[in-house]
């Protein structure tokens, strides 16, 4: 099976280096640009986040195809974290925690990261034995993409490996248990 995991393009909380999870941010106008300049790989089916920004990054590499919503693919909640940026929360002491931690420790008022990495992966596998097709395209999060890489990817490499920017990602074959890369987008 191919599958592409596409990361939504960017919004204005994106330009702004903010921490965006919850906040159902849309698209911006240099977001929607990029992706209009880009070249995507086609697919059989589109699975979505249901966050407006993966929305409409899925309409406009993929106007002519149906979309499919799984609400598990949506990104982290962040918790206190959420709509500001590292220099914002630089004085913080929870987040210096956080940052001393590796980022694993779970965000204040917001999401375990390893529950985040679980809770996407369980989806993934769930949208792939939902959905029978020979090429899948799924757009949605940063961390989303990470969580899947780092779980089925191989060689395995860590979660912050697979940082992907905005309105890119990675052409993978999937047999079932192993993602390979083929190449990035």
């Amino acid at each position: 099976m191919k599958i592409n995991l596409i990361r939504h393009g960017r919004t204005s909380g994106n330009l702004e280096s903010r921490y965006i999870g919850i906040i159902d941010e849309p698209l911006c106008r240099e977001g929607i640009y990029e992706l209009k300049a880009r070249k995507y790989p086609d697919c059989d089916k589109v699975i979505c986040s249901p966050m407006k920004r993966c929305i409409q990054t899925a309409e406009l590499i993929y106007p002519d195809k149906e979309m499919v919503i799984y609400n598990d693919l949506r990104e982290c909640n962040f918790g206190a974290f959420e709509g500001q940026s590292a220099r914002e929360l630089g004085d913080n002491p929870f987040y210096q925690k956080w940052l001393d931690s590796g980022k694993t420790l779970p965000f204040p008022e917001g999401e375990v990261p390893e529950d985040f990495k679980n809770r996407s992966c369980m989806e993934f596998m769930k949208a792939l034995k939902e959905q029978h097709f020979e090429s899948i395209s799924f757009v949605v999060h940063g961390g989303t993409i990470m969580s899947i890489m780092e779980r089925f990817c191989k060689p395995r490499r860590g979660y912050f490996d697979y940082r992907v920017n905005n309105g890119c990602g990675y052409c993978l074959e999937f047999d079932g248990e192993t993602l390979t890369i083929v190449s990035e987008i």
